[in-house]
């Protein structure tokens, strides 16, 4: 149950409460608390992106995507809002997209410390190579001051399988924040960035021989292959206020995480309008597809029945892959929230997804009885989409 609408309470006061009720493992309240600021602005972009941090951090990645994108269309070139959509992205395993998100954050940033290390470190997620470690260089350079660059620079390289650089960014970045070596176990989406990080680099830590807890001290073997200039400390994202009376020092019990149990965004009504015109592309290209195999059967059959084939096939598939990439999370839960809040929306797009696959038949049996009956069912699922509509 969320918290009690107050007329008075802010937009950026529910984010700043879902926050600390985060960094306490409350996911569950905090989206409650999101949930209850999109209530009075639905459109807002800094609480879709708390929202969706707040998603990755409970390992939710199709709600954190949807959320993603919804703060992606309400601010399509804000930093922050690009970052976690190419989290969302890289966690519901969709590495391409994501790759081309970070690419882009690393070029239209080439001097935010911030951006540089996240586009190097999400890019090595999602598409690693000599761009991602050029990135992570680029990130120190840029903050050689700052731990989460090396951080960053440790992972990359890890991954890459140069172990001695991985040792010495980690080294690097344990003598500028000891804290580093306990990120992994943090909790909450204030420092969701560095524990990230810090995660992966565990995971990456038997092969490339690094201690990665404060218990552990590095192996100081000298300093980076090549010099990094420090000649300032670049500025890094505004830390949230703390209101008051809180502190989270004194938070010392080991929080129990409480994921949110429900869909904080109605997704349906976007989930219906992408099946929607899923079925529309599908039933106006097989209504093409038929009548123009009908036209070629005139000239040779044996071709006609050849291309009725290809143009079916290509139907299917085709808006198949484009219903999978548009819409975030698995295509069968979907299809399965599709059929129940939108039975007769799903009952046009298998119409339309039917009608094509009686083009192979008729390049099987030959006869227009095939082509008539696609075309059918393919009018059929255009008259339902348009009463539904």
């Amino acid at each position: 149950m969320g918290p009690d609408l107050d007329p008075e309470t802010t937009p950026e006061e529910y984010r700043q409460r879902a926050l600390l009720l985060a960094d306490l493992g409350r996911y569950d309240e905090a989206a409650g608390e999101i949930a209850a600021g999109l209530s009075a602005a639905p459109d807002e972009p800094s609480l879709l992106t708390t929202l969706a941090r707040i998603h990755l951090a409970a390992d939710q990645p199709a709600e954190a995507l949807a959320a993603a994108e919804r703060a992606v269309a309400a601010a399509p070139e804000a930093l922050t809002v690009l970052i976690v959509r190419a989290m969302a992205l890289t966690d519901s395993r969709r590495y391409a997209d994501a790759a081309q998100v970070a690419s882009d954050i690393l070029r239209r940033w080439p001097a935010d410390a911030y951006a540089q290390r996240t586009g190097a470190a999400l890019l090595s997620e999602s598409h690693n190579g000599q761009e991602a470690l050029n990135a992570a260089w680029n990130g120190v350079r840029v903050a050689p001051a700052e731990a989460e660059a090396h951080l960053v620079l440790a992972v990359v390289a890890a991954r890459l399988q140069l172990f001695e650089l991985a040792q010495r960014a980690y080294a690097e970045a344990l003598d500028l924040d000891p804290a580093i070596g306990t990120a992994q176990n943090d909790v909450g989406i204030v420092r969701f960035e560095r524990r990230r990080w810090a995660q992966a680099l565990e995971g990456l830590a038997d092969d490339a021989a690094l201690p990665v807890t404060a218990d552990e001290p590095p192996v100081d073997d000298g300093p980076y292959p090549e010099p990094f200039p420090r000649p300032y400390q670049a500025p890094d994202r505004p830390e949230p206020q703390t209101p008051p009376g809180y502190s989270s020092a004194s938070w010392t019990g080991e929080p129990a995480v409480s994921r949110p149990r429900g869909p904080v965004l109605d997704s349906s009504a976007e989930e219906a309008g992408t099946f929607r015109r899923g079925a529309q592309i599908a039933a106006n290209a097989t209504l093409i597809a038929a009548v123009v195999s009908a036209a070629m059967s005139t000239a040779s059959d044996g071709i006609s029945r050849a291309w009725a084939a290809l143009f079916g096939l290509i139907i299917v598939v085709g808006v198949t892959i484009w219903l999978k990439r548009s819409i975030p999370g698995p295509l069968s839960a979907a299809l399965t929230r599709l059929r129940s809040s939108h039975r007769s929306l799903a009952v046009a797009l298998y119409l339309s997804l039917a009608g094509p696959l009686l083009l192979p038949v008729y390049a099987l049996v030959g006869g227009v009885i095939p082509l008539i009956v696609g075309m059918l069912l393919a009018a059929a699922a255009t008259m339902v989409v348009l009463i539904r509509s």
